[in-house]
């Protein structure tokens, strides 16, 4: 979806600064907080993408107000919500109040083990791939109200298909509740002129991953 989280191309936020020796978590909490949101993963709560949706649709002035992690926590407790984990009443009382929503899987050792291996969201394929290396694309020009991974710099940009990296589970529609979807994803690349506009470093090139529904022959 359109919104202050894709800032990618956007003016006005200043260079970012790199904190030298930055440690993994500045407090305490946000250290909780990961370990919260990864646990629900783990137990089947909700999906990755399901976690980056709560995240695009908070308000853009809570977004850039509130720091990395708390993002991560506000977005937890929009997904808790949604899915009948939690109420209100408990968010503001801190504890729970009534017996609770059992979630799909316990949080056994065995679970979270396989939690800590990166999880694979390569999926069987529906049919042959469109395009292939060396292809000509153009990414498509949409505006969509929820969630893409398709960037808005990217957009209406044509490259070149450099790889092909099989089918994968389409975050489009896992995140709005129309299951995995299989789609080819394809690594594109495009001439840095092309994003950014004449003024850009000629010798630069952008890759970026893009399901094939993102794309149509330039």
């Amino acid at each position: 979806m359109n919104g202050v989280h894709d800032m990618g191309g956007m003016d006005g936020f200043g260079k970012v600064e790199a904190e030298k020796n930055e440690p993994p978590f500045h407090e305490e909490w946000e250290g909780r907080v990961l370990a919260l949101v990864r646990s629900m993963g783990y137990a089947g709560a909700w999906h990755i993408d399901d976690s980056r949706y709560a995240q695009e649709t908070l308000p853009p002035q809570t977004y850039l107000a509130v720091s990395y992690y708390q993002r991560w926590e506000l977005a937890a407790e929009k997904n808790l919500l949604a899915r009948g984990y939690v109420t209100q009443e408990e968010l503001k009382a801190g504890h729970a109040i009534g017996p609770s929503k059992p979630l799909p899987r316990k949080l056994t050792k065995d679970v979270v083990d396989a939690g800590m291996t990166r999880s694979s969201f390569f999926r069987q394929q529906q049919g042959p791939a469109r395009f292939k290396p060396g292809d000509r694309v153009r990414t498509v020009n949409i505006n969509p109200l929820t969630h893409t991974r398709l960037p808005r710099y990217a957009r209406d940009k044509v490259g070149t298909v450099e790889l092909i990296h099989g089918c994968h589970a389409y975050p489009d529609s896992v995140a709005t509740g129309r299951g995995d979807d299989p789609q080819w994803l394809y690594t594109v690349v495009f001439d840095g002129r092309e994003i950014w506009g004449p003024d850009a470093d000629p010798t630069l090139t952008i890759s970026i991953d893009a399901f094939e529904p993102y794309l149509e022959p330039a």
